[in-house]
């Protein structure tokens, strides 16, 4: 088929969290073991970056959440929790409230 690129045995989720149009990541911040130190992470990114459409909260939640749910079943559990928790701490950085959810 005309079109169809190969990608070289790569995902093409990875190819969009090493290369983001909208935000430039540091070097393994979903890996970091603190869910600050991944906020403040996301946080610098979203803030420097040019080339975001949305805010710097919504493309830094956007990037997180993207990581969450490509990685599946495949993320650690004791990570998930760490990048959960970052979730709570990026919307402190932003000084956004705490959705209330279902009780």
């Amino acid at each position: 088929m005309a079109g169809k690129r190969k990608t070289s045995g790569r995902q093409w989720s990875q190819d969009v969290t090493a290369h983001s149009d909208a935000l430039d990541l540091e070097k393994d911040v979903f890996a970091q073991k603190s869910p600050k130190a991944i906020a403040a992470s996301l946080k610098r990114s979203a803030e420097g970056s040019d080339r975001r459409r949305a805010s710097p909260f919504r493309s830094a939640m956007s990037m997180l959440v993207f990581y969450i749910n490509r990685a599946g079943k495949s993320l650690d559990p004791a990570q998930r929790k760490v990048l959960e928790a970052a979730k709570d701490e990026l919307r402190a950085a932003f000084d956004r409230p705490r959705k209330a959810g279902p009780a």
